[in-house]
């Protein structure tokens, strides 16, 4: 699936942005960083309940003061992924934790709904375990209940992926996973999600791959195109059906990250690209 130049997509029947604002460790800066990328234009943020590497609240506070409503994907994270600032009673059972986590969840972004919520990750690797199906029910019942409108999973693998599609009632809509060049931009794990029609979310697809970002291939493509390299991967990724997160601090990155939509690779340059992937 090609996002194409469109600034948004139905999957689903829910209206999903091509890319979303990732808000993770920007502790103190999270509220002005958050509130600058509905500024310049995004149309969708991404955080989690876990304050170990979010704020969560301060998402909210942004959020609220914009007097915009954006797509807001959050999560739940298990107690090996926080510190000791909680969102749920770490001795009540995993469903009645998700249930605490979704309330304060609401409470934090100042909604009464949220758009997608993501499992923050598998309990183990490989396989799910009966936790990780605690939390999917859980997950369900949100969802049946009209609380949530997509239900997904990050930091999975395809064996996990293709189990919990065998198992689950509300199928998951989104995969969000770190993208790594070396891996093919996790082309079993995209090949899988289109197989299964769940939306691939990458995220670290510069960090996670300074090498390719900085390769000399992409410097013509982006002075023919205007642009820097890093709009060219990200241009590159949503050929490939990846919808990137991107958690630049830099208002002028961030205006140039979502113009990365407005143009296209010829398949010439998307082969070029393509040869550099491991």
């Amino acid at each position: 699936m090609d996002l194409g130049t469109c600034t948004s997509f139905a999957h689903r029947s829910v209206i999903v942005p091509t890319m979303l604002y990732g808000t993770a460790w920007k502790e103190g800066e999270t509220e002005a960083l958050t509130a600058q990328a509905l500024r310049a234009g995004f149309l969708g943020i991404d955080t989690a309940n876990q304050r170990k590497h979010y704020d969560e609240a301060a998402v909210g506070r942004a959020v609220v003061a914009s007097g915009t409503t954006p797509f807001l994907q959050t999560k739940f994270t298990y107690r090996r992924g926080q510190d000791a600032r909680l969102p749920y009673d770490p001795d009540a059972p995993l469903a009645e934790q998700v249930r605490q986590s979704f309330a304060s969840s609401l409470v934090h972004l100042g909604v009464d709904r949220i758009d997608a919520y993501l499992l923050h990750g598998p309990e183990s690797k490989p396989g799910l375990t009966a936790g990780d199906w605690e939390v999917w029910r859980t997950m369900e019942a949100l969802h049946d209940d009209g609380l949530v409108r997509l239900i997904g999973v990050s930091n999975v693998g395809v064996d996990q992926l293709r189990a919990l599609c065998a198992g689950a009632r509300v199928q998951p809509a989104f995969v969000q996973n770190r993208c790594y060049a070396r891996t093919g931009f996790d082309r079993e794990m995209r090949e899988e999600c289109g197989a299964q029609d769940v939306v691939y979310q990458g995220f670290s697809l510069l960090t996670a791959n300074r090498e390719l970002w900085g390769h000399k291939a992409l410097h013509p493509i982006a002075r023919r195109l205007g642009c820097a390299p890093a709009q060219v991967l990200f241009r590159y990724a949503m050929h490939l059906g990846i919808l990137p997160l991107t958690g630049t601090s830099d208002p002028a990155h961030m205006r140039l990250d979502l113009a990365c939509g407005e143009f296209l690779l010829s398949e010439s340059e998307q082969a070029g690209i393509a040869g550099l992937l491991g």
